[in-house]
């Protein structure tokens, strides 16, 4: 009965594996231009609006200041590969991090519900939905950070550029900050991902449980002579977009200060804005008092936009490819 059971579950984790590797690659494609003017705004010490520029004078003129700007100044400076700019680290990030999160995800959730079948996982409480993706949310940050850094850093520097490859930021990294500076900001990172990912697949869960619910309801009034719950691609995309817009709204301001940390002494060009020196940030907590002294509140808030423009398609995206990827994978491999 062990040795049946096993390849059935190592076949499950393949498939989970590779649905959530295969989604993930497909979802950070499709939205890595707007994760740059995200990520530009983020580090951009300067005020990110026009109304910004004119009501605070901290800092010298900004350099984006919003997201239709920011779009023409990169493509006139850099073209169009300006806007997948990180992109190898970031699928080198993003591939074994969704990869890790749903197979961790499944693995949880079996636990919970003591069933590896998907359609049981949709009656566990949505309290265990949450901590479930709060866990592997943790689980793949962990697995993954090295390349979010890097990433990071390479989507950031501009032109002309600090570091020409992957290879040479890593380098680079490893003798100025030592084996420790490839997580820099992975304190924030995880204080972020824990609510961060816990909305985001609890809130996804409990939107697909009401559109189930809703299409009970739809049949059993138009007569149709079955109560189909199954959810449609469009409907799917719907949850997707809700849960990504939802959980990222909620978490910005973290992500802001793991973005803050991660790029800490990187010597981008003058016309790029203020530096941020090594050691400027003491702590997390630090962190958030001196962008709210020196930047406003808004200063918490910088790239929401363009990171919820990111965000819910990248959300959308996922989900709906994982699900489809998974039962193509299951008919073939289970």
């Amino acid at each position: 009965m062990g040795s049946e059971e096993e390849p059935s579950q190592m076949r499950r984790a393949l498939v989970d594996s590779l649905a959530g590797a295969i989604s993930g690659g497909i979802s950070r494609t499709v939205t890595s231009p707007l994760d740059v003017i995200k990520i530009r705004f983020q580090v951009q010490l300067e005020p990110t609006t026009s109304w910004g520029v004119l009501q605070r004078d901290v800092y010298g003129p900004s350099k984006y200041t919003g997201l239709l700007q920011a779009t023409k100044d990169i493509l006139r400076e850099e073209g169009l590969p300006g806007f997948w700019r990180g992109n190898v680290p970031a699928l080198l990030m993003y591939m074994p991090y969704t990869a890790i999160q749903f197979t961790v995800l499944h693995k949880l959730k079996t636990f919970a519900s003591g069933s590896s079948r998907t359609e049981d996982h949709l009656h566990l409480s949505p309290y265990l939905s949450y901590v479930s993706g709060a866990l592997a949310g943790c689980a793949a940050t962990i697995g993954s950070y090295p390349f979010d850094l890097l990433r990071t850093i390479l989507a950031s520097q501009g032109e002309p550029k600090v570091y020409p490859t992957m290879r040479s930021a890593f380098v680079d990294i490893i003798k100025t900050r030592g084996v420790q500076g490839l997580y820099s900001g992975l304190s924030p990172t995880l204080v972020e991902i824990i609510p961060y990912a816990g909305l985001q697949f609890g809130s996804y869960d409990t939107f697909k449980r009401s559109m189930m619910t809703w299409n009970r309801y739809r049949y059993s009034h138009l007569n149709l002579g079955s109560e189909d719950d199954s959810v449609s691609s469009f409907q799917l995309f719907l949850c997707g977009f809700a849960a990504g817009t939802f959980s990222k709204a909620a978490c910005h301001p973290l992500d802001v200060v793991k973005k803050r940390f991660q790029i800490e002494g990187l010597k981008r060009h003058p016309r790029y804005g203020a530096r941020i020196e090594s050691s400027t940030y003491k702590g997390m907590y630090h962190a958030l008092k001196e962008i709210v002294a020196k930047e406003g509140f808004g200063g918490l808030y910088k790239g929401l936009f363009p990171s919820l423009v990111k965000s819910a398609p990248a959300g959308a995206v996922t989900f709906v490819a994982y699900e489809y990827i998974s039962d193509w994978l299951e008919s073939i491999l289970m």
